[in-house]
């Protein structure tokens, strides 16, 4: 295995011009730089963790704090934890996920070990008791989901909002008048997930100023407890013909219950769900969407963690809470009701 030793031998430099050039401490001319980045391709050198934390202060690691839970669908969390551990690869971090379910505990235990240099949070609730925590940590966090108070914490989501008022009017503007909206489970908005009634109360809101009948339920996230839901859902309400999903789970039984059916989308249902372009190609789902962007919201999330993490103005940078617009992606599930 190629040491910093090997790497100064092969550029022509002394060993501390080539560790200089390396982290950044001190002033290195271009050409040196080059030389020793050469050096360091040509051997494949990775630098001692364990080391370069000593000399550094930094570990190079980011902590991914993410839940697997009973009532959400797992392969759409996957969708999140690959958006952040991709663009901290690409960003010369490495990922320690914590799974714990005693979320505070376990933040405190890492960052008051120092065993990352920031941290983000993924399955954030309204009130997230791990947020006290983060914010008296000695190290920058990010969040992947909308809290109700996000002093001193960089927080990105989507607008969930602005995805219930978009669902409703594509398919009120096409001329539908009766929808059903199918949202996470109820254990999901008792536990904090404000992004369900975020989109669901929005989407109600833009439904009556449109004067459209919206019947807003909840859906379990397994199978076959949701496909026997939806059934139940299309008996009860044989006046509506426009379906709304903020449920991944939904979203991927439907085809199948409109098939044993016997009916199709759009010929006899229009249909728009909110997941990312990865679900709807995992799953072969034919329906219009709303893209969550959970690459996306990793992705910023993790950049801007290390830009704090990595220099003096990104420390000093004011907070900041971006929420992505939502995008339409159109597969031609929708369409004007059958007379």
């Amino acid at each position: 295995m190629a040491t910093i030793a090997d790497v100064a031998r092969l550029a022509g430099v002394s060993r501390s011009t080539a560790s200089y050039a390396l982290s950044g401490k001190r002033s290195i001319s271009q050409e040196v730089r080059e030389r020793v980045l050469a050096a360091v391709e040509e051997l494949g050198y990775t630098p001692n963790a364990g080391a370069r934390a000593l000399a550094t202060a930094q570990t190079r690691v980011i902590g991914l704090f993410a839940q697997f839970l009973e009532d959400e669908f797992a392969p759409a969390m996957l969708q999140y934890m690959l958006g952040v551990s991709d663009t901290a690869r690409e960003l010369g971090y490495d990922i320690l996920l914590v799974t714990d379910a005693d979320g505070p505990s376990a933040l405190r235990r890492i960052t008051d070990s120092r065993m990352v240099d920031g941290v983000v949070l993924l399955n954030v609730a309204d009130r997230d008791p791990r947020l006290p925590v983060l914010r008296a940590a000695g190290q920058p966090g990010a969040l992947v989901g909308l809290p109700e108070d996000c002093t001193g914490l960089d927080v990105f989501d989507l607008d969930f909002p602005e995805a219930g008022r978009l669902m409703v009017d594509q398919l009120a503007d096409l001329g539908h008048r009766e929808l059903i909206l199918v949202s996470q489970p109820e254990h999901v908005v008792e536990r904090g997930g404000a992004y369900v009634w975020r989109l669901r109360d929005a989407a109600q809101e833009e439904a009556a100023r449109r004067g459209v009948t919206l019947h807003a339920v909840y859906g379990s996230s397994h199978q076959p407890e949701i496909g026997n839901e939806l059934h139940q859902l299309l008996d009860a309400h044989p006046g509506a013909t426009g379906l709304l999903l903020n449920n991944e789970a939904a979203a991927a039984a439907l085809p199948t219950v409109l098939n044993a059916r016997g009916l199709s989308s759009p010929a006899h249902y229009s249909v728009i769900g909110r997941y990312s372009e990865d679900f709807a190609r995992t799953f072969s789902l034919p329906f219009s969407f709303i893209e969550s962007a959970p690459d996306r919201l990793g992705a910023m999330a993790v950049r801007q963690l290390v830009r704090r993490i990595e220099s003096a103005a990104g420390q000093r940078d004011p907070y900041v809470t971006r929420l992505i617009s939502p995008e339409l992606k159109d597969r031609g599930s929708t369409q004007p009701p059958r007379p």
